[in-house]
């Protein structure tokens, strides 16, 4: 995937014709397919992404950068007072990036060479490599394909003598089981790292995500709900760790020294991870609508989800208990092809996508992916662990996850940019999800034909 977009573009804009259609189709209905030959559903544009208010939006950016102050000051300390305070945290970090984050968080809490970390193997490669860059090795524990989030189950078989953490990742922007990972935590000792670079708002029993573990991660990337580009966050309310990772973030320099300070004498071993000003300009002004466009979205994405549960094969994310809101930072369901007349997940898309609805099929196995094998034949790797821990065959044994191989064949993801729209946008996915559905067998016999 490119820097650009961490996710597949399943929100870009459709171009052509912006009237919008005349009439919605109803469900059940017969006409032709737009895959077939047929009008599509919608030839609007989405919304577009990242959303900039010229008119509320540049006065800090510019007095920023008319300023010549860029590197962290005064605005990043802001954005990170004001993060805090919207989740409901002690402390805020603002880093380079939400991969950063968890890098940090993970050493900054010990957690390195010999140690193995719990996490789930849906999600983006980020969360997997900020292990291994810590020099743990990530444990993968299988998914709750209904919840599209790691099983609570099933974590306490994959726990060894060498496990020191998990990392919950609240994928999509729906929360993981936090009430019942943070009580495994606590009878097996360990760590808790909340990979919630897609949760940002994300709450249990009014309880924001990020706030349950050790450390709380997001990300600002450009896809994202809250984009500045590039950045991230640590959040935390254990004092000496958030100063060991602003020393960490600022080259091992004690908490609190300045930019461009020389004399202060290096403390810890560190890296140059600052945000700049001008990054933390704009991630203020787009803090200022998040609430906003999160409550937009988590409307949007019950209406829509009430739209599409019934229909034969179309399976929407379910909730974990106590979820009092979520990110949405996409709208995931499952695709069951055999109520599709066997239309598969890839014919799917491109009918989805011939009615004018973006979409993506979302993650491929993360724990089965090549660099794994080649990090257990790096020199780092060898000289850290014995040749049986590094073993790939027996790993990816003991590390078998069916179910997220199954979810990862299924997913269909629609991207957060679509649930800032209105009703009538979320009619026309519902009614271009109803109109393959009725179409279903005519779309797969003409396209097996075609191949």
């Amino acid at each position: 995937m490119s820097e650009k977009n961490e996710y597949p573009p399943v929100g870009s804009e459709i171009t052509g014709n912006t009237e919008s259609m005349a009439e919605n189709y109803n469900q059940g209905s017969t006409s032709d397919p737009a895959i077939l030959g047929g009008s599509p559903v919608r030839n609007k544009p989405w919304p577009a992404w990242p959303e900039w208010n010229q008119a509320t939006d540049e006065e800090l950016i510019m007095k920023v950068m008319r300023s010549g102050v860029w590197s962290r000051a005064g605005v990043v300390e802001e954005f990170e007072k004001e993060w805090a305070k919207l989740i409901g945290s002690k402390r805020c970090l603002g880093v380079v990036n939400g991969t950063n984050a968890l890098i940090t968080s993970l050493i900054q809490l010990g957690i390195g060479a010999g140690d193995e970390v719990i996490i789930p193997p849906y999600t983006f490669i980020a969360s997997v490599q900020s292990i291994f860059q810590a020099g743990a090795i990530p444990v993968f524990v299988d998914v709750d394909p209904e919840t599209f989030q790691i099983d609570p189950d099933k974590i306490e078989a994959r726990i060894t003598s060498r496990t020191r953490a998990i990392m919950p990742v609240h994928i999509l922007g729906l929360p993981a089981d936090m009430n019942r990972i943070m009580a495994i935590a606590k009878k097996h000792k360990l760590l808790v790292v909340e990979d919630a670079c897609q949760s940002w708002l994300a709450e249990i029993n009014g309880k924001k995500v990020g706030t349950f573990g050790n450390a709380g991660c997001f990300s600002f990337q450009n896809s994202k709900n809250i984009p500045m580009g590039e950045g991230g966050a640590i959040v935390s309310d254990d004092d000496e760790f958030m100063d060991r990772c602003y020393s960490y973030h600022n080259y091992g320099n004690p908490f609190g020294s300045a930019v461009g300070e020389v004399g202060s004498g290096t403390v810890i071993p560190g890296n140059k991870l600052r945000l700049t000003e001008y990054q933390a300009a704009i991630g203020l002004a787009q803090m200022a609508r998040l609430q906003e466009q999160t409550t937009t979205r988590n409307n949007n994405a019950d209406y829509l989800k009430s739209r599409i549960k019934d229909i034969p094969g179309i399976l929407p994310y379910v909730f974990i208990p106590g979820v009092t809101r979520a990110a949405f930072h996409l709208f995931p369901f499952r695709y069951k092809k055999e109520q599709f007349s066997g239309l598969s997940r890839e014919v799917f898309l491109k009918a989805l996508q011939a009615e004018g609805i973006p979409c993506s099929g979302g993650y491929t196995p993360v724990n089965r992916m090549p660099y794994i094998e080649n990090i257990f034949k790096s020199k780092n790797f060898k000289l850290m662990y014995s040749e049986d821990l590094l073993d790939y065959n027996k790993y990816m044994e003991r590390t078998n996850c069916p179910l997220n191989d199954q979810l990862c064949r299924e997913a269909v993801w629609f991207g957060q940019n679509m649930l800032i729209g209105d009703k009538k946008d979320m009619d026309d996915i519902a009614n271009a999800i109803e109109k393959i559905s009725s179409n279903a067998s005519r779309i797969k016999e003409k396209t097996d034909k075609a191949v």
